[in-house]
């Protein structure tokens, strides 16, 4: 039958085509309707149970023939991005303006190929492996529609990928401890009063208020937390006004928040809060700040993350395994999981030294990979799945 990694590698050619099937008809966050059917045919074709997670969540359930319990849950993301796809391949995006810019379909080909792996060995393990395929992780939703169905009910332990075109292929970052900040939206109304602007007494302009409350904000990175702590306080939107020629009567700014403990988190939150009401207030507007939870900081368990590099030179150990991966100011609601279950995520190297296209950043308008990344985050999913089974009854 050959090692695990020899099974992935034999499906080279599955997983590159159903990459590809993927990649070609890219669906945003919450949409992905067609990706899902995609998984759930597959999932149909290795005979493994699955249920639909409302409203385009797949949840695949396999359970093993062989002795011991446990269970283990293994999460990839599906949705992609609102970007306008430049690569000239033959399998580029057919959606306008929607792209898979960051990887995610590599992580369900990825997914559905270590599915394969454990459907075929399902002798060697009792208990069961469930297979989370997650939309929304871009904009942080899906995950909590999976709590709330029950999906990480008796999970002992739960692992979770992504691809990185910062390492080539063959390097994995398994680093315990602080992985990504964690993430919030906030969107701030302002209610003025319309004026002419030849009598500025008269109205409450929303615009300079808006305005002033972008330099209040972006102050408190710089005056009012510690400098040795990564903070970030960013503002990408504002709207405001109807005419040239008179007050702004309302105003809208959109912004978000990145930080690295739970106490600094709701500090900038009540600053923020404070800073637009009196800052509106101060030019005779209101003010109101809508915040809405993204994702928390993603903390790998120190001990999962040790028996995840186990399985990882077990499965080849001719792998770079990385432990000291600088953490990033960018979010991943994987992180929803790991607050309830013990877990790992890992950073697949997918990046090809002699290809150039395959070292471009995510979330760009060419982002690729490198495909012999594809069986190597397939054995890592399944490896680490029985790894910890085996481990756990001792065998």
């Amino acid at each position: 039958m050959g090692t695990l990694l020899e099974q992935a590698r034999s499906e080279q050619a599955y997983l590159s085509d159903l990459r590809r099937e993927l990649h070609r008809c890219p669906e945003l966050a919450m949409q992905e309707t067609r990706t899902a059917a995609v998984i759930e045919r597959e999932l149909d074709r290795l005979d493994i149970p699955h249920t639909r997670i409302v409203p385009t969540g797949v949840l695949g359930v396999l359970r093993g023939t062989g002795t011991g319990g446990g269970t283990v849950a293994l999460r990839a993301d599906i949705d992609a991005l609102p970007i306008q796809e430049a690569n000239d391949v033959e399998y580029r995006s057919q959606t306008d303006g929607v792209m898979h810019a960051c990887g995610h379909d590599a992580h369900t080909a990825a997914l559905l190929g270590a599915a394969g792996l454990l459907a075929r060995n399902r002798h060697r393990f009792g208990g069961e492996v469930r297979l989370i395929f997650q939309p929304g992780e871009e904009t942080g939703q899906g995950a909590p529609d999976f709590l709330a169905a029950g999906a990480l009910e008796g999970v002992e332990r739960i692992f979770g990928l992504h691809g990185t075109p910062l390492y080539p292929v063959g390097t994995v970052g398994i680093t315990p401890g602080l992985n990504n900040a964690a993430v919030d939206h906030f969107r701030i109304v302002v209610q003025g009063k319309s004026a002419h602007v030849s009598a500025p007494q008269l109205g409450a302009d929303a615009l300079y208020a808006a305005s002033q409350i972008v330099v209040a904000v972006q102050g408190l990175a710089a005056r009012r937390i510690s400098p040795v702590e990564p903070v970030v306080l960013g503002i990408g939107k504002l709207t405001a006004g109807t005419a040239y020629n008179a007050v702004a009567a309302s105003a809208e700014l959109e912004g978000t928040t990145r930080t690295i403990s739970q106490e600094t988190r709701m500090q900038v939150r009540a600053w923020i809060d404070q800073v637009a009401e009196q800052t509106a207030r101060f030019s005779g507007a209101e003010a109101r700040v809508i915040w809405t939870d993204v994702t928390s900081a993603l903390i790998n368990d120190p001990q999962v993350c040790r028996e995840a590099a186990q399985a990882a030179r077990e499965l080849d150990d001719t792998l770079t395994i990385v432990t000291d991966q600088p953490f990033s100011l960018g979010g991943d609601n994987f992180a929803e999981y790991q607050r309830l279950v013990p877990g790992c995520y890992a950073h697949v190297g997918t990046a090809d030294p002699d290809r150039p296209g395959t070292k471009n950043g995510l979330h760009t308008v060419n982002f690729d990979l490198d495909e012999t990344a594809l069986p190597l985050a397939a054995g890592l999913y399944a490896g680490y799945a029985l790894w910890w089974l085996r481990e756990r009854d001792g065998k």
